[in-house]
């Protein structure tokens, strides 16, 4: 079955177009994330969803107007699989701007702002060197997940690496079993483990070939 969806997707940078749709299947796959539950959540479901769905769309919005790493899966016309990389090309943290600052702030609130940039903080601060990427999100859509399409989206986002010449590797915040399993078996090491807020997780890297 991987193979087959090997064979049927293609992967290319995402348009402005597409956008509104790679926001939808984020909001769908990170709704019962840990760090979002934990950062946004506060007893009140309705807007929870409403501070996942804009914070989401800022970040997505801001990596696209930085250049940075906006990578789609498509299989046949239809958008199944999103990654988004950040790199520290672009301020990340406590360095975030002062215009991103504000539009999360208004979509997602002080509190859940605070804690995006504690989260990218600590990761930034544990990663090897200043010339490393974040994967701030990946996902499949819900309806076709378990048909290899998230295999090939992290082998799509390793060869996006690979081709950076400025970049030495790209680490991701993990607290799910099941997708640290994923990315190990795609050669990333655990560099340590985190707490960001709440939640335990561990940050795993994957050393571009220019790191060699």
């Amino acid at each position: 079955m991987e193979n087959q969806a090997m064979e049927e997707c293609r992967a290319v940078y995402l348009t402005a177009e597409d956008l509104r749709v790679a926001a939808s299947i984020l909001y769908n796959a990170y709704h019962d994330d840990p760090f979002f539950m934990d950062a946004l959540y506060r007893n009140d479901t309705a807007q929870y969803e409403q501070k996942l769905r804009g914070a989401i769309r800022e970040e997505l919005n801001e990596l696209w107007q930085q250049e940075q790493g906006l990578i789609g899966i498509f299989s046949d016309e239809r958008l199944i699989g999103v990654a988004c990389i950040a790199t520290q090309q672009v301020p990340l943290g406590e360095a975030r701007y002062w215009h991103w600052r504000l539009k999360m702030l208004i979509s997602a609130g002080w509190q859940s702002t605070q804690a995006w940039i504690k989260k990218e903080h600590q990761i930034v601060e544990s990663l090897p060197n200043a010339n490393c990427g974040i994967i701030q999100f990946i996902a499949v859509s819900t309806n076709e997940q378990g048909k290899g399409y998230g295999s090939q989206l992290v082998k799509t986002v390793l060869s996006w690496c690979d081709e950076q010449p400025h970049l030495d590797g790209v680490g991701v915040f993990v607290s799910d079993a099941g997708h640290n399993k994923l990315f190990a078996n795609h050669g990333f090491e655990k560099l340590e483990e985190l707490e960001i807020g709440n939640v335990a997780g561990e940050l795993m890297f994957y050393r571009g070939q220019n790191n060699d």
